[in-house]
């Protein structure tokens, strides 16, 4: 098993790290970057939030060789003001969040993420969640299927992948990820097979449904904002441009000054912003790059709160 975090010099020079401060890896994964945090803590603390027992179990072996100063919560980061609470947590210094799926995810075939590998339709993150992607393929109507496929997948064939999903669901249930990209191959025209894989868009666009991945972040975002100290630092990583826009509207909205207030010549202090953006977007090095695929599409926003 192996799992290269993305970032990671970046992530940890932008959250500025105090020794005593407390820390949230609100995406635990396997460790990588809760690690680092950890190392630079010596009364702080890190509270680090997943809901795969898996990666929670590894995290656990990892992080007990650092130190005894972390908390792993078995939740979804949608949850973060909440179970923050129950530590007597109400404040913290710094908030990280890695929206990507982890590579171990994705490599492990029985959780149906990818689309190299036969496995049944799944992508679940919550592995206890009732709902996966079986469902979606199997259950949703045409006008539903189209919407995710668009929305989610910004798949230029979604109507013709919808239909064709219909139609051979009426035959049998389609239940392995090879059976759907059979499906979304038949699909396309040749054409479009040149430009990366052609269920790439498509099993992006589930994975955000199976998941809720888009509602839930703007929820965590909004709380991880909230639960900022004065001068504590927000960092995100992206990896797709659903994501990217959520993150860089919410941190334009946090960091200005209200439209209405805009031309006036004295604007009122309970009106100046509460917080300012450190970074529009770092990606990786070209260093990075060549070690890490994954970091290709990665994009770094960072915030501060002021005030």
């Amino acid at each position: 098993m192996y799992h290269k975090s993305v970032l990671l010099n970046e992530v940890i020079e932008n959250l500025n790290i105090q020794p005593d401060g407390i820390y949230v890896d609100a995406t635990l994964g396997y460790a990588g970057h809760s690690s680092e945090i950890l190392k630079k803590l010596t009364i702080g603390h890190l509270y680090g939030f997943d809901q795969d027992d898996f990666a929670i179990e590894k995290s656990e072996e990892k992080l007990k060789t650092i130190s005894n100063n972390y908390t792993i919560i078995r939740s979804n980061f949608s949850k973060l003001k909440e179970k923050l609470a129950d530590y007597q947590v109400n404040k913290v210094n710094g908030i990280l969040f890695d929206l990507g799926v982890s590579s171990v995810q994705i490599d492990d075939a029985k959780r149906g993420f990818s689309f190299h590998q036969d496995a049944k339709l799944d992508m679940r993150m919550d592995t206890t969640s009732s709902f996966s992607a079986y469902d979606v393929v199997n259950t949703y109507s045409y006008p539903e299927l189209v919407r995710i496929l668009r929305d989610y997948g910004e798949e230029k064939y979604a109507t013709s992948i919808a239909k064709n999903i219909i139609k051979e669901r009426e035959k049998q249930p389609i239940e392995t990820t090879f059976q759907l990209v059979d499906i979304i191959k038949m699909s396309m025209p040749m054409k479009a097979m040149r430009d990366g894989h052609p269920a790439r868009k498509t099993f992006q666009a589930i994975r955000i449904e199976v998941n809720h991945e888009l509602d839930v972040l703007k929820t965590g975002l909004k709380q991880a904002l909230d639960l900022l100290d004065i001068g504590g630092r927000c960092c995100v990583i992206s990896f797709h441009s659903l994501e990217d826009r959520i993150v860089k509207n919410m941190f334009q909205e946090y960091s200005s000054i209200p439209q209405e207030m805009r031309n006036l010549p004295f604007i009122p202090e309970e009106y100046l912003p509460k917080y300012k953006i450190i970074s529009k977007g770092i990606i990786a090095s070209r260093e990075e790059l060549n070690e890490n695929t994954r970091a290709h599409s990665a994009r770094l926003r960072v915030i501060e709160r002021i005030k």
